[in-house]
């Protein structure tokens, strides 16, 4: 699989799915900058990779801010000339139902999770365009494709980043730069590991055909390939990652 002499970005690198995708790409010969929020975690990735025998860099940047995100795509432009791969991966959430949510519960989910791959993508397009050469995998979720009771900005927010990568894929098709979105079910990390045991643990795995949680490396596999030359022709596509949940 084609992936040397590329430089990617991955945010929410730190930890979970985005640190397992860093490591996939940073094991196939790809200079991988590992962005969070936290510098000792996107550090502790890059430092992974490197003792690995691969090259990385940390980057720490709140994807919320356009400015901070603006910055670090100027700085990374002027390091590498160009960034290859873009893997829009940082989210948090802040679950409630509707009537009980506040708006800055609203807004620092749609902030963190979708306008920040408006922010990396416009930072970032421009080498890629001359380059003519590609390759955006944004993770959404199944909660953006089924919606989720008390997810509503989760949902809403996922949601938003399949629709991005469905209208960036056809403008920027003309210069060979694909756009994709993988949508991942429920996932051994932090964000559930509350619900890994006990009465919600059943009800969950009642709702997955293949009776089980996936794997950070599940998704990460599938990120990797879809960064490579060989998937040149898939683009606007969105892979559920989920053991059979949305069919």
């Amino acid at each position: 699989m084609t992936t040397e002499n590329r430089t990617a970005v991955v945010t929410g690198a730190g930890r979970g799915i985005g640190r397992a995708i860093a490591e996939a790409l940073g094991s196939r010969g790809i200079t991988v900058v590992c962005v969070s929020k936290n510098i000792s975690s996107c550090s502790a990735a890059a430092e992974a990779i490197n003792t690995s025998g691969g090259k990385a860099k940390a980057l720490a940047v709140d994807v919320s801010s356009g400015a901070e995100v603006s910055k670090a795509c100027a700085a990374l432009i002027e390091e590498f000339k160009n960034v290859d791969i873009l893997v829009n991966n940082a989210g948090i959430t802040r679950d409630g139902l509707l009537l009980r949510m506040s708006e800055d519960d609203w807004q620092s989910v749609i902030q963190t999770n979708l306008s920040s791959c408006y922010f990396w993508m416009k930072g970032l397009i421009q080498p890629m365009l001359r380059k003519r050469w590609g390759r955006i995998v944004n993770i959404a979720s199944v909660s953006g494709i089924t919606g989720l009771p008390g997810q509503i900005n989760y949902s809403a927010a996922k949601a938003g980043m399949i629709g991005l990568t469905k209208a960036a894929a056809k403008e920027f098709a003309s210069r060979s730069i694909t756009v994709n979105a993988v949508a991942p079910g429920f996932i051994k990390t932090d964000m559930t590991s509350n619900m890994s045991e006990g009465e919600t643990a059943n009800e969950v795995l009642s709702r997955i055909p293949l009776k089980r949680f996936g794997e950070p490396g599940e998704i990460a596999s599938l990120v990797t390939y879809l960064c490579a030359d060989e998937a040149g022709y898939i683009t606007g596509q969105v892979f559920t990652v989920d053991g059979g949940m949305v069919m």
